[in-house]
């Protein structure tokens, strides 16, 4: 019977391993080795009177395994009062080992504490299958007696600035009221992590300059929630750049169209002068559900890469927190962006006369934009 334990603990520390239970796992094995090493000796001393003194390396291992099981214990407590009273009771019979090793092992010690194991191993066998087939604490398993909590969160520095996550409304309006009192935040876009600031805000997009070291003669684009807002203003568009932006929008691919007063009545009010050149603005719809909604609570958006002016863009929340943080009022985090380079910008000025111009290659590729523009221009 207790060749057969030892089996038992033996799958038992097997099962735990696979379960990544690695306390577990060590714990049945060293139970498995000793109740092995238990059955081995008093096999050995039931049909071989005359080996009873040549137990001199059981002693040694018992006394081995004692110091061993110490240290489960000491991890044991850790966990549940089920795994600590059976390390507890494996001491006990850690002893019985050594005793019966010595020759002074009184039968009824040794009876009650293997009669004591046989039932908190069942009840422990029985609790973590229980447990584990209803996926609630049916069986109670005892509470640690002490843990060890990681200081780590109490150690680490508050971010530099508001940062909320993108899933949560409430991170969308924390973010959406900033902007709209003129704070200039880091927000996720469909392509790289930008840096944002309200239309209705000069001085805001000033600061984006500022907090860029951005060269004043590089203009600023602005971002709207989709292209109905843009038929409302009614721009000078022709049909053709119409047609090629129902193709491109949303998403990655700016367009640089003429600028006007029809921008005022997009929405852009008093940052009219700050965004885009003095005859030209290039327009984005993103194709990211949390920024559009950003969108709709601001209004149009002032929006340019969220790096050090001549560095790589920032592709996480955390480059942006990190590079930026201290000087923006708040940052959305949504983990890794979609693309790792920006946007490719159009030049679609004079779209009837000379079609479209690359100006800047980015996540679309180039090619790919002018089969788009000459597939409409062929409808």
């Amino acid at each position: 019977l207790i060749l057969i334990g030892g089996f038992a603990q033996l799958l038992a520390g097997f099962l735990a391993f696979r379960k990544y239970d690695h306390l577990g796992g060590a714990a049945f094995l060293t139970f498995s080795a000793l109740w092995s090493s238990y059955g081995a000796t008093r096999i050995i001393a039931a049909a071989y009177p005359s080996l009873q003194n040549t137990t001199e390396g059981f002693t040694a291992g018992s006394i081995a395994f004692l110091v061993l099981n110490a240290f489960l214990i000491i991890l044991a407590s850790s966990f549940n009062v089920v795994l600590l009273c059976m390390t507890l009771t494996m001491e006990l019979l850690t002893v019985c080992f050594l005793l019966f090793t010595l020759e002074i092992l009184p039968l009824p010690f040794e009876i009650v504490m293997l009669s004591i194991f046989s039932i908190i191993c069942f009840y422990g066998a029985t609790a973590s299958l229980a447990n584990s087939m209803f996926g609630k604490d049916l069986m109670m398993m005892g509470p640690p007696l002490f843990t060890a909590e990681s200081s780590k969160k109490d150690t680490e520095d508050p971010p530099p600035c508001i940062c909320p996550k993108s899933h949560c409304t409430s991170g969308l309006r924390t973010i959406a009221d900033l902007l709209n009192t003129g704070a200039v935040c880091g927000v996720p876009t469909d392509t790289v992590y930008a840096l944002a600031a309200s239309c209705k805000h000069p001085q805001a997009i000033e600061k984006v300059y500022r907090i860029k070291d951005r060269p004043q003669e590089k203009p600023i684009c602005i971002f709207i929630s989709n292209l109905d807002q843009l038929r409302a203003a009614a721009p000078p568009i022709s049909p053709l750049l119409w047609e090629f932006m129902e193709n491109v929008y949303p998403g990655g691919i700016g367009c640089i169209i003429k600028k006007g007063e029809w921008l005022k009545k997009l929405g852009v009010g008093a940052g009219y002068s700050r965004v885009g050149t003095q005859d030209s603005i290039m327009i984005r719809v993103p194709d990211l559900t949390v920024l559009v909604h950003l969108i709709d609570m601001t209004g149009p958006l002032a929006i340019t890469s969220a790096n050090p002016s001549g560095e790589v863009d920032s592709t996480h929340h955390d480059m942006v927190i990190s590079r930026l943080g201290h000087k923006l009022e708040g940052v959305l985090c949504d983990g890794e962006s979609d693309e790792v380079v920006a946007s490719t910008v159009v030049n679609c000025t004079k779209t009837d006369e000379s079609g479209i111009t690359i100006v800047r290659e980015g996540c679309i590729p180039a090619g790919k934009v002018i089969q788009i523009f000459e597939s409409v221009k062929n409808r």
